[in-house]
């Protein structure tokens, strides 16, 4: 591997995964600022939807100006936003300030993700540019990990205010090692800009086959996993056993990832990711249903590698199905549509909650949307993989 490539690489997953961290810790404080400030279901799913809002937001704007102005410039600004949004947040008084700073967090966030794997693909060599950007995803997995952790030994002792802050520092870090990897040489290059309008003439059947794909999995994981810890104590365990439980489910995506992995490159993208999505439905509706320890530990760890490794697919995937001059412009267009299921999910699960629907019902839910996705994936996408092997891509791929 070049010098560059894995400067480049170990550059994005680092700031990966401290962005997971902090995403992730809201899940787990969201248990005790229900109690600290009293705040109903239907507002902590408000939480979980501000910094939504923002992701949809900032990934269709973040992957329009790494098209026009360059990937490492959006790449640096949307760590300086995030980073900054996410430490001020552990001083928050108040759910409307919490819900501002989540929504500041949301659009550095979102307009980092589809940009940082934007990057990698162009730098990674032909033939592992499939399995490179899966593993870019796996640092997601390492931040929830260690949110976990952080919140099962720092947040009953020392508060979420605590956590917060311990989650945002290392972004310092991920600056530092940001401001010295290159420009995407493709990107360098490409002269030519393309309209983007194309998205929906050129490369409507991509685009929209996209846009559910995207729509069906952050709608499911959001409302899933921002959920977790509050679903666990709804069904009775402690706030400290519900996030012990969650670490321990957690673990389970690192798997996933490794495993999407090496499929892309042996079943290929398409196959890979819908597999992973219809899994993760089956795996949905059997933790709906759950009520015993063993089982919800068991159908929690296959929602997490299946979803999980969904995910990595999808980011591996979606690069791919566009030319250089629109491939961040697309990508970003995907996550933000696509992100209004996440806006979506975790107020809709604050408010069946606060109606008291059962869990059965909410994540037969999420079972649907995500069979639904993988249908039309499998009608309607295509492959990318030997496309995607075949050199450098600076027109269609």
């Amino acid at each position: 591997m070049s010098k560059p490539y894995k400067k480049v690489f170990w550059a994005a997953g680092f700031g990966w995964m401290f962005d997971a961290m902090d995403v992730a810790l809201l899940s787990f404080i969201m248990v005790a600022l229900r109690q600290e400030w009293g705040l109903t279901g239907e507002e902590a799913g408000l939480l979980g939807t501000g910094n939504l809002v923002g992701m949809a937001i900032g990934a269709i704007a973040g992957g329009y100006l790494a098209d026009r102005i360059g990937r490492k410039p959006v790449f640096l600004l949307t760590l300086v936003l995030f980073g900054l949004a996410s430490f001020a947040s552990a001083f928050a008084t108040g759910f409307a300030t919490m819900l501002l700073f989540r929504f500041l967090m949301g659009l550095g966030l979102g307009a980092e993700l589809p940009v940082a794997s934007t990057l990698v693909n162009e730098f990674a060599p032909p033939e592992k540019r499939g399995s490179t950007v899966v593993l870019l995803e796996s640092f997601w997995a390492v931040g929830w990990i260690a949110a976990a952790v952080i919140a099962y030994f720092i947040i009953p002792d020392y508060g979420w205010r605590v956590a917060v802050m311990i989650g945002a520092l290392p972004v310092v870090y991920a600056w530092f090692a940001r401001s010295s990897i290159p420009e995407s040489p493709q990107f360098q290059k490409q002269a030519e800009k393309i309209p983007v309008g194309t998205l929906l003439t050129s490369h409507r059947t991509e685009t929209i086959t996209l846009w559910v794909v995207w729509f069906a999995i952050a709608f499911s994981y959001y409302g899933m996993f921002l959920w977790m810890p509050s679903v666990l104590v709804d069904k009775g365990f402690t706030m400290i056993k519900s996030f012990q439980y969650v670490l321990i489910m957690t673990l389970a995506q690192l798997p996933g990832y490794f495993a999407a992995a090496y499929l892309v490159e042996k079943w290929g993208r398409k196959w890979t990711l819908a597999t992973f999505l219809f899994m993760t439905g089956v795996m949905a509706f059997a933790f709906g249903q759950s009520s015993g320890t063993i089982e919800l530990l068991v159908t929690g760890a296959f929602l997490s590698f299946f979803n999980l490794g969904a995910w990595g697919a999808l980011y591996a995937y979606t690069p791919e199905n566009y030319p250089t001059p629109l491939r961040a412009t697309g990508s970003g267009m995907a996550s933000g549509v696509g992100r209004i299921g996440s806006i979506i999910a975790p107020y809709l699960v604050g408010y069946y909650s606060s109606h008291h629907y059962s869990y059965t019902f909410i994540f037969s839910v999420f079972t649907a949307v995500l069979i639904v996705g993988a249908i039309v994936l499998l009608v309607y996408g295509r492959e990318t993989k030997v496309l995607a092997n075949s050199g450098p891509r600076t027109g269609q791929v």
